[in-house]
């Protein structure tokens, strides 16, 4: 830790829930001063996804933009805040692009909400995207990393090479709508996580209605054999897919993120259930929030491996209902 900190709050994808982060600041200790949230002794790090869906998107914002600038927290950008800043980016003259991110029905509906939340508030929406430009893709400290979906070291090092002060710039955000490029690698890889195609041209509608051609994986996982061993989403795989022989091109697009690595604290995966660790030093702080799931947070101190009785979360159908009155 540092000499002005003595331990680290972690917290997963808010998305709009802000009486949830209030009550979850709440828990942890947090109060207002001169009307921002802060801590005596600890500091807040945000794993992205703070927008989209949730019905106070706007308010979510602020009081995170607040906590940042006063020092009291710190936040790594979500892949809905990169496709926000995307969305409301033009294309350079001759690129073939309006915007981006294509302004596709697919693409504003997943939006919708933010847009529709800043609709009478540009000059707000402005300053936000600007501070989306200014978001790091990820943390390192000396005992643990702090990324949205997934640590690829080889693309972090040659990051780190090519944008030395970790920032992304104006050719980065739109050299990454250009598939195939490193930066679209990179910000694909670290913000939205590994993925395997659907064998066969396989398509799945998920829950929330939309049809996919891929699955969310694991990078974790040490000798995989089966699709089935890979799967890292709600949405289970059909059976004739879960019980496939993974194919040797399958091997070589996973990763493998193993125990001698540093603890690393991921969001965006959707989990569901009782907050717990993936493995001793994997920990997933996204379950689901703005689906009534749970807001949940990581106490962090001086361990070095994922303690299961340090997860600290807000109930989101039953707590919100009480703090309510409903």
């Amino acid at each position: 830790m540092t000499d002005q900190f003595k331990g680290y709050d972690l917290v997963g994808d808010v998305h709009g829930c802000g009486l949830s982060l209030e009550l979850l600041l709440s828990k942890l200790g947090y109060s207002k001063k001169d009307g921002v949230y802060c801590h005596p002794e600890r500091q807040m790090i945000f794993l992205g996804d703070i927008v989209d869906r949730g019905p106070r998107i706007r308010e979510s914002l602020h009081i995170v933009y607040d906590m940042v600038q006063l020092g009291a927290a710190q936040i790594v950008m979500g892949n809905h805040e990169f496709n926000f800043l995307s969305y409301c980016t033009e294309g350079h003259e001759g690129s073939g692009l309006s915007y981006l991110r294509e302004h596709s029905p697919r693409h504003h509906r997943i939006l919708a909400e933010t847009l529709e939340q800043f609709a009478d508030y540009p000059e707000e929406q402005e300053m936000f995207l600007q501070w989306i430009r200014e978001m790091p893709i990820y943390l390192e400290f000396e005992h643990f990393r702090v990324v949205h979906a997934c640590w690829h070291q080889k693309l972090i090092d040659r990051f780190e090479g090519e944008y030395p002060n970790h920032i992304i710039d104006d050719r980065f955000l739109h050299r990454s709508s250009k598939r195939g490029t490193f930066e679209w690698a990179l910000t694909d890889r670290l913000l939205r996580g590994t993925h395997l195609s659907l064998p066969d041209g396989e398509v799945m509608v998920s829950k929330d209605g939309y049809r996919r051609r891929f699955f969310r994986t694991k990078f974790w996982s040490a000798e995989p054999e089966y699709y089935a061993d890979v799967v890292f989403q709600p949405d289970p795989l059909p059976e004739h897919i879960a019980r496939l022989k993974l194919t040797k091109q399958d091997h070589n697009d996973l990763l493998y993120y193993g125990p001698e690595e540093k603890m690393l604290f991921i969001g965006h995966y959707w989990r569901e259930g009782v907050p717990e660790p993936i493995t001793s030093n994997i920990a997933c702080l996204d379950y689901s929030a703005v689906k009534y799931g749970k807001l949940v947070a990581y106490r962090l101190d001086d361990e070095k491996s994922i303690q299961p009785d340090k997860f600290v979360w807000v109930n989101v159908r039953t707590e919100i209902a009480d703090e309510l009155g409903l």
